[in-house]
């Protein structure tokens, strides 16, 4: 069956999202703010939930129109055939947003697409009530100006719920952020990697889940496992696929430093609960008492930020630091990210490259400041 898929994406992130679903083999048909549309099948939305690291979630597409009015709105939705896809006992809830819309009132809009699945519904099953009763398929409509797309959402919860965060800490990043992080990073095999504010240790344990390729959504379940559409055995197969492609013969060298007891107990028990706490190092330390072992190597962090951000006697410290380690170790790279705007002066260096993201709702910028890269290896015939 082919379907027209549609990944969502934190703003900013569209493009490591796009290449994500690229390397499963889809193709894509569009990339705009925050959605990835794409072509694929069944097999698709099992894959796509279980590998995606960076995506927020995946729907199926199942319309897209216009509409200035409740009657076109209604007549719309009424024409899409609703009935491939939720069954007799089907749970429907809806919900959505609506930006610079004629129908700007969102509960209004909700209320006509469920009446119009309703009414849809009915006619095909021939009967007066439908009860709700089975698995959810949870609608979703996005209307920007008066365009409207209809998806059904096929993963449920956040894929950032990825099922290993055991112990948290205030104000802890993303898991789809943390890997796009590490994506968007220079660090490669044989490299070490360092996160010098490691928290709850997102960061070191996404970095070994993409090392090690290991699946990011298999320690977890999805919305559509429970749609007759998709048969269970699917499901096991690429379940089992996603274990054998696991890698753990690589030597990974990945280490995270907290000065936090708490966040660093945090740390070490989501890495256990993710499988990946013998692939890394985290200690309690003052990340002004780090140095580098290695030649090259590769920090990336999510620096402390809040109201005090650049006056904080702390973070001027940290940055000093920061500005030491680049000067004392240019083969190092440095990928930074925090709210603060004037870090590019405190370091005393331009970043090569700023990539702006959300870290829930707080604007950041990606600071990145490459080092020297090593040499490449001379190939032997």
């Amino acid at each position: 069956m082919r379907i027209e898929l549609i990944a969502t994406a934190t703003f900013g992130l569209e493009a490591v999202v796009r290449r994500e679903i690229e390397a499963l083999g889809y193709k894509v048909l569009k990339t705009e703010d925050g959605r990835i549309t794409y072509l694929g099948d069944e097999r698709a939305i099992v894959r796509s939930n279980l590998w995606l690291r960076t995506a927020d979630r995946v729907y199926v597409k199942l319309g897209e129109f216009n509409a200035k009015t409740f009657e076109e709105l209604f007549q719309q939705t009424k024409g899409i055939a609703w009935e491939e896809y939720i069954p007799i006992d089907g749970k429907f809830p809806v919900v959505g947003t609506s930006v610079k819309s004629e129908l700007h009132s969102v509960p209004a809009c909700q209320k006509i697409i469920k009446k119009a699945i309703v009414t849809r519904l009915q006619e095909f099953y021939q009967i007066q009530t439908l009860p709700e009763t089975g698995c959810e398929y949870r609608i979703r409509f996005a209307a920007l100006k008066n365009s409207f797309i209809m998806m059904i959402d096929t993963s449920g919860i956040g894929l950032h719920k990825r099922g290993y965060r055991v112990k948290d800490v205030a104000a802890p990043m993303k898991e789809t952020l943390a890997a796009a992080l590490v994506q968007l990073s220079f660090w490669r095999e044989g490299r070490e990697l360092v996160d010098t504010c490691c928290g709850s240790g997102t960061i070191p344990i996404e970095a070994a889940l993409i090392e090690r390729n290991i699946a990011p959504g298999l320690g977890r379940r999805f919305a559509a496992e429970e749609w007759d559409m998709i048969p269970s055995d699917m499901w096991k197969e690429e379940r089992k696929l996603a274990y054998e492609a696991a890698d753990y013969d690589k030597e990974l060298s990945i280490k995270g430093f907290d000065i936090d007891r708490k966040a660093l107990d945090a740390a070490k028990a989501n890495a256990d609960e993710a499988g990946v706490l013998e692939d890394m190092e985290l200690l309690r330390m003052d990340m002004q008492k780090f140095e580098p072992g290695t030649e090259y190597g590769v920090v990336i962090s999510n620096l402390p930020y809040g109201k005090r951000v650049g006056t904080d006697e702390s973070i001027l410290e940290i940055y000093k630091k920061f500005r030491e380690l680049m000067e004392n170790h240019p083969t190092w790279s440095f990928f930074l990210i925090t709210s603060d705007k004037n870090i590019e002066k405190e370091l005393d260096r331009k970043a090569d490259r700023r990539r702006k993201l959300y870290n829930g709702n707080i604007e950041t910028q990606f600071y990145q400041f490459p080092g020297a890269r090593p040499p490449k290896k001379e190939v032997r015939e």
